[in-house]
């Protein structure tokens, strides 16, 4: 009997798993096994869940990668804090700019670490993938992988708006490409006599004077004996006010045997610039050294090394004296509010000042 007993118990092993008791396992490779029920109907009902939602993948990324500041799709560079949060290039210099003014630490909006640009960097791959997410050409409504809208919207859309090629005789007509060639056959402009379409080819020709002489003017500078150029960094201070404002200084330099140095300010007729959204700069050129006689200098500022931040140069005139000293607050001319942003999210300003001494 127990011999019986033995050779049942052999027969027929007890096989112990940890998985539910629905869970079997027939081959000692566990290619059989199955898997558990429990964790089954999970997943099957997730799947349920997200064919319920009829959410696509497009919209779902667009959720995960968007700028945490303004919750739209980074348009170019994307930047990311110490704990991976996203944020545009235009949040994220707007960031940096606000703590400036403020004289603030910058911190990111969703964990509030400390961010700069030393402390960030970006993210490439998400740079890529948002590339590649599709977007609606504004025109035509087509599908477009983003880096190829742009190039689309130029060039290919037949929705997309243009001018008449006669706007410079007048014609203000403006529609979609493909009805461009229909109107410009109809146009009534060529037929026009010289006289009736004087009046616009004079706008014209009187914005392109204005540049040819600020171009010439520059030019002419060029011929003065005495000229020179030094490559300034400006630092941030903060003025003895009880609402404290931002201002830059350079430190001193010299040109034509005299000291001297730039200013800068921002907004700096507005109480709180840090609460203006459209920001310009102003500077002016001091005379530190003592003189006897009146000087007068043109000047520029354009770009410095290193920097890439857009200026249009414009010339300025001052006539130096014993008791003036110090040039009036000049609009730094800078192409827009965003490149404006950009120098305050740096710890310094890069510029080239050119100085042109008049004869006399």
């Amino acid at each position: 009997m127990g011999k019986m007993e033995a050779s049942t118990m052999t027969e027929n092993p007890v096989s112990y798993s940890h998985n539910s008791p629905e869970s079997t396992s027939s081959e000692p490779d566990g290619s059989n096994i199955q898997e558990p029920l429990k964790k089954k109907l999970k997943t099957s009902e997730s799947t349920i869940s997200r064919k319920g939602e009829g959410e696509k993948l497009e919209e779902r990324l667009n959720g995960i990668l968007c700028c945490t500041v303004c919750l739209d799709l980074p348009v170019c560079t994307v930047y990311q804090c110490t704990n991976g949060h996203l944020m545009c290039a235009g949040c994220f210099t707007h960031l940096l700019a606000d703590a400036r003014l403020k004289d603030e630490r910058a911190t990111c909006p969703n964990c509030r670490c400390e961010i700069s640009k030393n402390l960030c960097s970006r993210n490439l791959a998400v740079e890529k993938a948002v590339s590649e997410l599709p977007i609606e050409c504004p025109h035509c409504s087509e599908q477009l992988p983003r880096s190829a809208v742009d190039q689309h919207i130029w060039n290919q859309c037949q929705e997309r708006l243009v001018n008449c090629e006669y706007e410079a005789l007048g014609c203000s007509w403006s529609g979609p490409f493909h009805e461009m060639g229909p109107h410009e056959k109809e146009c009534s402009m060529p037929a026009k006599k010289g006289a009736e379409v004087l009046q616009a080819v004079k706008v014209l020709e009187t914005k392109h004077k204005e540049e040819v002489k600020n171009y010439r003017n520059i030019l002419g500078l060029l011929s003065y004996e005495k000229i020179t150029f030094n490559d300034l960094q400006l630092r941030p201070y903060r003025t003895d006010d009880f609402i404290t404002k931002l201002y830059y200084e350079s430190g001193r330099f010299s040109a034509f045997n005299q000291q001297w140095l730039i200013k800068t300010t921002v907004n700096d007729d507005e109480r709180r610039p840090a609460h203006i959204i459209e920001r310009r700069m102003t500077f002016q050129l001091v005379l530190k050294s003592r003189i006897t006689s009146p000087m007068e200098v043109h000047y520029l500022v354009i770009n410095g090394p290193n920097s890439d931040v857009k200026i249009d140069p414009q010339v300025y005139r001052f006539e130096f004296q014993e008791e003036k000293t110090e040039s009036p607050y000049e609009i730094l001319p800078l192409i827009d509010s965003a490149e404006c942003n950009k120098i305050l999210a740096n710890k310094t300003i890069n510029l080239r000042l050119i100085l042109f001494q008049v004869p006399k």
